[in-house]
């Protein structure tokens, strides 16, 4: 097996890089808990960007929103400790198959809402598909340009992060194959070459 000079095995990511994505997807998953918290406890600054019969019920306070709101915060922020759980020592204490499930499930869910979302809007936007109902052109840009994609980026970092989770040497073999890298790369002196 080919090692770097630091006795990484050679095409492995460094656990500092690899470890960006997962962050980043909990930041984006928090960041996005926060609005919705904001929303949850009844802020109406921003409901215009959501726009149609979802800015009516939450302007109106309807309980059932609220109630859906409250879920989504819920689940934000259990998306966010997910991400976490792929890079900080406390996730350990899940098994790892459970958190491959979930970062792969979630991710995938993710990027296809954000994707279907995106193309759907796109298509109203640009006039190929056309309502019935009168179109509010400015929510729907912002849902466009902000609320989509943000839904998208998050499950790609976080799709990147349980990619990088698989590549982490686990266990006892992990063990093994940083020792085997550690002594090859002693053994060659360190130069990288196998």
């Amino acid at each position: 097996m080919a090692t770097t000079t630091s006795g990484r095995a050679a095409g492995s990511v460094p656990p500092q890089a690899a470890s960006r994505a997962a962050y980043a997807a909990a930041a984006a998953a928090l960041a996005f808990a926060a609005v919705s918290l904001y929303w949850a406890l009844g802020g109406t600054a921003g409901l215009d960007t959501l726009g149609g019969q979802i800015e009516e019920l939450a302007r109106a306070g309807d309980p059932g929103l609220r109630m859906a709101v409250w879920v989504s915060v819920v689940l934000k922020v259990l998306g966010g400790m997910l991400a976490l759980a792929l890079v900080r020592p406390w996730g350990r204490t899940v098994p790892r198959w459970i958190l491959l499930a979930a970062a792969w499930g979630g991710s995938a869910l993710l990027v296809l809402y954000g994707t279907i979302q995106m193309i759907s809007l796109a298509l109203v936007e640009f006039g190929v598909i056309t309502v019935v109902e009168p179109v509010d052109r400015t929510a729907l840009r912002w849902r466009l340009m902000l609320w989509e994609p943000w839904f998208l980026v998050w499950g790609l970092l976080l799709g990147v992060a349980a990619w990088q989770y698989t590549r982490a040497p686990t266990g006892r073999s992990g063990r093994r194959r940083r020792r085997r890298a550690r002594d090859g790369a002693q053994g060659s002196g360190g130069s990288g070459a196998a």
